[in-house]
């Protein structure tokens, strides 16, 4: 089921996921939902150096911002 989101143009101006194919970009619900299943953070919890390595784990969370 899709959600649709209000705000996804306001949130397209700080996303900064780099992944080409994302279909969940600037809608924040999907995404958030998508990569906590996946056991993992959204881009926008990374800078943009480390967030284009796609490792966006929980260790890799906390490594960064140690």
């Amino acid at each position: 089921m899709a959600v649709e989101c209000e705000y996804l143009n306001k949130n397209l101006d700080f996303c900064n996921c780099s992944y080409p194919g994302c279909d969940k970009k600037g809608n924040c619900c999907l995404c958030v939902q998508y990569h906590l299943r996946s056991r993992e953070l959204p881009a926008c919890f990374f800078p943009d150096d480390v967030e284009r390595t796609f490792d966006r784990s929980f260790s890799r969370f906390i490594q960064t911002y140690k």
